[in-house]
């Protein structure tokens, strides 16, 4: 099996202990999603359409709460 390569994302500030997800588009079908502090935790497995709609959604404040 094929390992995911996982990036931080490229607003993270790189201070241990920030909250931060790391990402893996290395394979095909699949975006798997991590939370950096717990490299050997879970990992959320989306499909490609599924996490643009997520990002799109975050980028327009479709998840902010005041």
């Amino acid at each position: 099996m094929t390992e995911f390569h996982f990036v931080k994302s490229s607003h993270s500030g790189g201070n241990a202990g920030q909250e931060c997800v790391e990402v893996a588009t290395n394979l095909p079908h699949t975006v798997a999603v991590r939370d950096s502090k717990d490299a050997a935790g879970p990992v959320l497995c989306f499909e490609p359409a599924a996490w643009a709609s997520f990002r799109q959604a975050v980028a327009e404040g479709g998840f902010c709460s005041d």
